[in-house]
């Protein structure tokens, strides 16, 4: 006997086929959202990471600026604190202008 398709069969087989089609949308919409969450954990992470860098870098800016105030201070070169009450004495033996 051939076997022929029956109204009956016809709606086995639909049913069969949108059930698989709805398991394959769920499965689907599952990964979405698990490269959603990892993608926003990326995002998290990354921006961490720039604020650690840009503090990071503030830090080592701040650093060096505080050196090369220290070493205008020793060598009586800043300019913000030379006044006369600590300007270099000028009669110093290792001060090549000094008036002697």
């Amino acid at each position: 006997m051939s076997s022929q398709s029956t109204p009956q069969n016809i709606t086995d087989k639909v049913e069969e086929m949108a059930d698989q089609a709805q398991m394959k949308k769920d499965e689907m919409m599952s990964q979405t959202s698990m490269n959603s969450q990892s993608s926003d954990q990326n995002a998290s992470y990354t921006s961490q990471a720039s604020n650690l860098l840009q503090q990071t870098g503030e830090q080592m800016k701040n650093m060096a600026q505080g050196a090369a105030e220290a070493v205008k201070n020793t060598l009586g070169m800043n300019n913000a604190t030379n006044n006369a009450s600590n300007a270099p004495d000028t009669n110093h033996p290792s001060n090549p202008f000094s008036r002697g």
